[in-house]
């Protein structure tokens, strides 16, 4: 089947259309797309709703393995094996978002490490907090790394060794504790259409796990901000 170019709200996707141009949707409305014209681009669904065309021609584009679901960790070596291995690396065209939060003693002095890799470009934060606990600490570094993302439109793997925050964010979880914090990051993450979090084993050499967790450590030390 051909594909046509859509915006997806913020985003230049191409969408899989049938003989006529019309979007091909399934029983739920919901439509392939890409975000690269290129061989092997990452498979993603869209609601066709929200599909809106834009000025092209039709192509035709040999589309790669499916992308998980949005709120699943990632497939295919992108999460964490059943044996706590490392995730993979992200798909071409998406950005990494890489979070760890420290405290000594819980609660007590705490810091956060953030590393965003978008484009190619490694950025990093450490940031002290004062005295928090260690939940307060993990979601507050992926409120940060969210801040962080230039490019909204595009898919952001949010890289955590937190269960507590993943599922908080990702998986419905009920905030007991933190709620004002957590309802933040939840209306913040409704900037981004394709936003993934990845359970990371934690302190397993996973090198940019481990480099936040510097980070983080370096903020505690040193009670200071650094970008």
């Amino acid at each position: 089947m051909p594909w046509l170019p859509f915006k997806l709200r913020d985003a230049d996707v191409w969408a899989r259309v049938d003989d006529r141009g019309e979007l091909a949707a399934d029983a739920g409305g919901r439509v392939d797309v890409v975000y690269k014209n290129a061989p092997g681009a990452k498979l993603y669904r869209a609601g066709a709703r929200n599909l809106v065309r834009r000025p092209g021609e039709a192509v035709e584009i040999e589309a790669g393995e499916p992308a998980p679901e949005r709120g699943k960790p990632a497939a295919s070596g992108q999460a964490s094996s059943k044996k706590g291995g490392p995730p993979g690396p992200v798909p071409d065209g998406a950005i990494a978002v890489w979070t760890d939060g420290a405290c000594t003693g819980n609660p007590g002095p705490a810091g956060i490490g953030v590393v965003v890799v978008e484009d190619g470009e490694r950025r990093e934060l450490s940031e002290y907090l004062g005295e928090a606990t260690n939940n307060i600490a993990e979601l507050t570094a992926i409120e940060r790394g969210l801040e962080l993302v230039r490019d909204g439109t595009r898919p952001i793997f949010v890289h955590s060794d937190s269960s507590y925050a993943i599922g908080l964010l990702s998986q419905g979880w009920k905030a007991k504790a933190n709620v004002e914090l957590v309802a933040r990051i939840r209306e913040l993450t409704r900037k981004f259409p394709d936003l993934r979090y990845v359970k990371v084993p934690g302190h397993a050499g996973v090198p940019d796990n481990e480099r936040c967790d510097e980070l983080a450590r370096q903020a505690i030390m040193t009670r200071s901000r650094r970008p």
